[in-house]
């Protein structure tokens, strides 16, 4: 490698997708036990597209430039690490940060794992969500072979793995999307797939009920709840905040309850995690769903069209 800079996204304000825009500056600083990785790809998450926007000011604070992306694949350029060697393949995230929307990046060792054979860099970090339904059904609600499970946003980057992982795990499957991508649900695995523009969350009988509830739009908490089981988990991975009024006496009844019926987090996954999603990669039991792939210069329309909805997998983005 030869050369000291880099292209990289990154946004100096708070707003639209058009405040992005793709700049240039030097490699990342290597710490010890960091790993210096030239990125090949990258995908957009619905975390990165709130903060782009400000919705998450209070946590993301006024300090600009900014930058984006939190999942990665590529190669490894300095290894910093003895289970790594130069030119080796690798996936996985930049953990509690971003910045991988970009030529090259500084990650932790253990938050890297060996890229599964047979993947190109966009099939990998189309499947990246995965960590995120692993740890939630399998570490937040113990979801058991026989239970009920259902997936809001089964079509979208997160859910579309969920509803593979769930019947993998052997649990019954439910999946609310688009009309438009109730195909694709029905194909990855779902027992029923259902446009969740017909649902209405207040009347529980139109649906049943649920012994776990895997929760990608964030919308009211408390509606969702009632089509819980009793003992039933909700793992809820994405806050909406407009309907914070309207959820946060929930919020509050939740947390005083012994045992907790809804269960939040916030991926931050490690090697061990990453080898696990790569095992069912092997295994034939997930595969990837790549929506669309736009290289760095057009990441503005990456981030809009995640916003505008209807996504199949994962928005991708090519470096």
């Amino acid at each position: 490698m030869t050369s000291t800079s880099m292209r990289f996204a990154a946004y100096d304000r708070y707003g639209p997708a058009d405040v992005l825009y793709e700049t240039t500056g030097p490699l990342p600083a290597v710490r010890p036990g960091e790993v210096l990785v030239r990125v090949r790809a990258s995908s957009v998450n619905g975390g990165e597209v709130m903060m782009r926007a400000g919705k998450l000011r209070p946590f993301s604070g006024n300090r600009f430039p900014k930058r984006t992306g939190v999942d990665l694949a590529g190669e490894v350029v300095e290894p910093g690490s003895s289970r790594f060697s130069a030119g080796d393949a690798v996936w996985g995230m930049i953990g509690r940060r971003m910045g991988t929307a970009a030529e090259y990046v500084a990650v932790a060792a253990d938050h890297l794992d060996h890229l599964p054979a047979g993947l190109d860099p966009a099939q990998a970090v189309a499947l990246l969500a995965g960590t995120t339904a692993l740890t939630g059904f399998r570490d937040k609600a113990a979801l058991a072979p026989g239970e009920r499970l259902l997936v809001r946003g089964a079509s979208g980057g997160v859910g579309y793995v969920a509803v593979q992982l769930g019947k993998e795990m052997g649990a019954h499957v439910t999946g609310l999307a688009g009309a438009a991508n109730l195909d694709l649900v029905k194909e990855l695995g779902a027992d029923r797939a259902i446009d969740y523009r017909t649902v209405d969350f207040r009347a529980p009988g139109e649906l049943g009920r649920f012994d776990v509830i895997l929760d990608t739009a964030g919308t009211d908490l408390a509606a969702v709840h009632r089509l819980l089981t009793p003992g039933g988990r909700m793992v809820a991975i994405s806050f909406d905040a407009d309907h914070l009024a309207s959820s946060v006496g929930y919020l509050l009844a939740n947390s005083l309850r012994r045992t907790r019926p809804i269960r939040f987090f916030s991926g931050n996954p490690r090697s061990p995690l990453l080898a696990e999603l790569g095992r069912l990669v092997r295994t034939g039991a997930l595969r990837p769903q790549v929506d669309r792939v736009f290289p760095l210069s057009r990441i503005a329309d990456a981030h809009r069209a995640l916003e505008n909805g209807g996504v199949r997998g994962k928005i991708v983005v090519e470096i």
